[in-house]
C-alpha cells in the first residue's frame, strides 16, 4: 500500500522527489515501530492508540522536536486518507491525533549591512561569474534552490524583463527582475558558452563541468560567500529567500504582492516575515525614543 501511496503522490499529485523521499522515510519508520511494539506487520491495520505512542516514543525516547514529529504525522494523515480514498481501511487511526505546540521561530536572514559587504574577486573567470549570478538570483528573487537549479535559458525573457519559475507540484509562477540582474545573466551566458562550448544540458547555471548543479553544489557556494560576511549560524540558499522576503517588506512592500513572488499558496506562510519587521522596529524604538530603553 505504501508503493501505491508513493506512486500517487509522485505522479498525480506531482509532490517533489525530496518529499517523496521523506514521506516514505517516516512511513517505513511508523511500520517499523508497528513491527517492533505491536508486532504488526501491516500498517493499514494502525489503530490512533498505536499513532500517539508512536509519537510519545518520538518526544521521549528519540527525542525529537515537534516540527519533525509534526512532519511525520503530516506523512501520516495523507497515507491514511488515501487508504480511505481506496478503501483499503474504514476508519482512519489519524482521527483525533492532533499537531504538537511548537515554538514561533523568526525566519533567520541577513541584515542588510551585512549583505552590502559580498564582495567577488575576478575578473571573467567562469566561477567566479557564475557563483554571482547564483548568489544575486536567489537573493534578488526569494526562489528555491530547487528552482534556481532548475531555471533554463528559455526562462529568462528580456524583453519583459522577468523569469519563468516551476515551483513546488510544477505551479508556474512569474518573477520580475532588475536590468542589472538581466545583465549579468547575459554576460554569464557569455562566458559560460566560452567555457563549454559543447555542453550537454539547457540549464542556465552549471557547475564547474558545465552539468547540472545539485542541491548540495549550490549550498557550497552560498555557504561560502555567506560564511564571509555574516556570524548567522545558518547559511543556507534558504536564508537568502528569506533575507529576501525580510528586506523587502522592510522597504515597505506589499505583503500580497511577496506571497505572489514567493509562490507561497497561503498569506500565512508569508506573515513569518512581518515579526522580523515588528523586531526591527523595536529596536528602531530603543534606539530613537528618549524613553525607548527604559
Amino acid at each position: 500500500m505504501i508503493e501505491r501511496f508513493l506512486r500517487y503522490i509522485r505522479t498525480e499529485k506531482r509532490y517533489s522527489n525530496l518529499t517523496v523521499s521523506a514521506y516514505e522515510r517516516d512511513l517505513k519508520q511508523f511500520g517499523k515501530y508497528l513491527i517492533n511494539i505491536y508486532g504488526i506487520h501491516d500498517i493499514t491495520e494502525a489503530t490512533t492508540e498505536m499513532v500517539r505512542s508512536f509519537m510519545v516514543s518520538l518526544k521521549t525516547e528519540k527525542g525529537e522536536e515537534s516540527r519533525s514529529i509534526n512532519r511525520k504525522m503530516s506523512a501520516l494523515r495523507s497515507f491514511y486518507k488515501f487508504c480511505l480514498r481506496e478503501e483499503a481501511i474504514e476508519v482512519s487511526p489519524m482521527q483525533g491525533i492532533k499537531s504538537l505546540k511548537q515554538p514561533k521561530e523568526l525566519a533567520k536572514f541577513v541584515p542588510e549591512h551585512d549583505m552590502e559587504k559580498v564582495r567577488f574577486e575576478g575578473d571573467g573567470d567562469f566561477k567566479v561569474v557564475r557563483d554571482e549570478l547564483l548568489f544575486e538570483m536567489l537573493y534578488q528573487t526569494g526562489m528555491r534552490q530547487a528552482e534556481l537549479r532548475g531555471l533554463k535559458d528559455s526562462d529568462i525573457d528580456k524583453m519583459a524583463m522577468q523569469i519563468k519559475v516551476l515551483g513546488k507540484r510544477n505551479k508556474e509562477r512569474i518573477i520580475p527582475i532588475s536590468r542589472q540582474l538581466l545583465e549579468m545573466v547575459e554576460n554569464y551566458k557569455k562566458v559560460r558558452d566560452e567555457q563549454f562550448p559543447e555542453r550537454g544540458n539547457v540549464m542556465l547555471l552549471v557547475n564547474d563541468r558545465g552539468e547540472a548543479m545539485s542541491p548540495g553544489f549550490v549550498y557550497r557556494v552560498v555557504h561560502k560567500i555567506l560564511e564571509g560576511v555574516t556570524t548567522l549560524e545558518q547559511k543556507s540558499p534558504h536564508v537568502l529567500r528569506h533575507t529576501f522576503a525580510t528586506h523587502m517588506l522592510n522597504e515597505g512592500a506589499d505583503i500580497r504582492a511577496i506571497q505572489k513572488i514567493l509562490g507561497h499558496s497561503s498569506l500565512s506562510s508569508t506573515q513569518i516575515y512581518t515579526h522580523n519587521t515588528i523586531e526591527q522596529l523595536k529596536e528602531i524604538y530603543q534606539t530613537a525614543h528618549p524613553l525607548g530603553d527604559e
